[in-house]
């Protein structure tokens, strides 16, 4: 079954001013998980419905272990987004991925502690499965799009995701590399495994910026990052537009759709109504 699509981009909070979006509007989308980051921008990129959401907020002002997660993705599927693509930075433990270097990600490794990770709470039991957390057919294309703008793209990657908000120390830095991940960033996760809970693909296509600090000699800085991504902003811009428009004309339907089906443990006469409604718009179609 084919039916249109709608993107769900999250990103830099400059990313949807640059784009080029027609008929851009700004809403403001409540959650009952709470506030998200910020209203969301939504329009059309090559005949294609987009809508934006600033990870961090504007201007950069929520680090990234109080980033309400749950409240974003939510608010993205009560836009009707269909697929959600990812872009952040992130730090390389990998000589190969070298800074300028995109990174379609395809694994994860889950190193954060401190935030919701679940839409489901007591009252309302679920388990999706996270083997392969990403959606094949978007990391594909953010890949196939990085390269047509002269992007120098690796289509697999294991990301590392930490707490922060401080970077590495050289031992956590080594040592995460001989667990196999190949990058490193803060945001991630819990993003991905609340994607996978709504029935949301994921994609995420990274940006390397630094080498960590496992290589001697050398620490990532703050100045580093921003240098690189200001450099490669326009880039990015150009990747999500032909991304954009190799779209095919209509969506076919994704095994992610339907993440939930069989997923839930809980009876239905057990189930917390109060939970099932805050649930509707992730987890409606199976509560």
């Amino acid at each position: 079954m084919s039916a249109p699509w709608h993107i769900g981009v999250i990103g830099g909070s400059g990313l949807a001013a640059g784009i080029g979006l027609d008929d851009a509007q700004e809403i403001d989308v409540s959650s009952p998980f709470g506030a998200p980051s910020a209203p969301v921008t939504t329009g059309t990129l090559a005949g294609v419905r987009f809508t934006f959401l600033p990870r961090h907020g504007p201007g950069h002002r929520t680090p990234p272990a109080l980033v309400n997660y749950r409240a974003n993705i939510d608010v993205l599927k009560r836009c009707g987004v269909t697929d959600v693509i990812a872009l952040s930075a992130i730090g390389s433990l990998n000589e190969a991925m070298k800074p300028g270097h995109f990174v379609a990600v395809d694994q994860f490794i889950d190193r954060t502690s401190s935030r919701e990770n679940s839409f489901f709470e007591a009252g309302i039991v679920a388990h999706v499965s996270m083997a392969d957390p990403v959606c094949p057919r978007l990391s594909a294309g953010l890949a196939d799009a990085a390269e047509g703008e002269g992007g120098m793209v690796h289509r697999s990657g294991c990301y590392l995701a930490m707490e922060g908000p401080q970077f590495s120390t050289r031992a956590e830095s080594r040592m995460y590399r001989t667990w196999g991940a190949d990058v490193i960033g803060m945001t991630a996760m819990p993003e991905a495994r609340l994607a996978r809970e709504a029935e949301l693909p994921y994609g995420l296509l990274a940006m390397v910026t630094d080498y960590d600090s496992w290589r001697e000699g050398e620490a990532v800085s703050v100045e580093d990052v921003l240098a690189v991504m200001h450099r490669n902003v326009a880039l990015a811009h150009r990747v999500v537009r032909r991304f954009a428009a190799s779209l095919p004309a209509q969506r076919s339907a994704s095994p992610i759709d339907t993440a939930l089906d069989n997923a839930v443990m809980t009876a239905p006469a057990q189930r917390d109504p109060v939970l099932r409604a805050r649930l509707h718009a992730v987890a409606g179609r199976v509560l």
